[in-house]
């Protein structure tokens, strides 16, 4: 695959059970697939001529890793929904940090409106910004942002 140019691609981070979107509590999460989700980002960063990749996985140590390439292959914006790691991953908060990578934290519920320990997340001290509780669009929100970012970088 084609290198995209220094600091022109997007990379989308999402946590633990995310691959279970649209069928996990859908009350809650929406109906939308991750797939879905996925789909209108690359359609809205390819319009963008931004490059971007999407990867999910529910192991904190693969997230770390590709948080750590991701320095290496010159990403200029992240997205992350951390999910579950949003409370207790140090390991990945501190991967963000130390690639100096500007990042949003993206959370498809308002998690102020939940139970009282989902109020602080390790992530929203050190991102650029938050959205929370407006479902899958929150995603489109945040890459909107990073595609502005990154073209008034260049």
């Amino acid at each position: 695959m084609k290198k995209p140019p220094q600091g022109k691609s997007v990379l989308v981070l999402n946590g633990p059970n995310l691959n279970l979107l649209g069928t996990r509590e859908p009350k809650l999460y929406g109906k939308d697939t991750l797939a879905m989700i996925n789909r209108r980002l690359e359609a809205k960063a390819k319009a963008a001529g931004v490059t971007i990749d999407c990867f999910q996985s529910n192991h904190e140590g693969v997230l770390v890793d590709r948080i750590q390439q991701a320095k290496h292959d010159g990403v200029g914006f992240i997205l992350i929904n951390p999910a579950g790691f949003s409370y207790s991953s140090v390991a990945i908060r501190d991967a963000l940090t130390a690639v100096q990578i500007p990042f949003i934290e993206v959370h498809l519920s308002n998690i102020h409106a939940r139970e009282p320990w989902r109020a602080h997340t390790h992530f929203t001290a050190v991102a650029v910004g938050s959205v929370l509780g407006l479902g899958s669009q929150g995603y489109e929100l945040a890459l909107d942002y990073a595609i502005a970012r990154l073209k008034a970088r260049s």
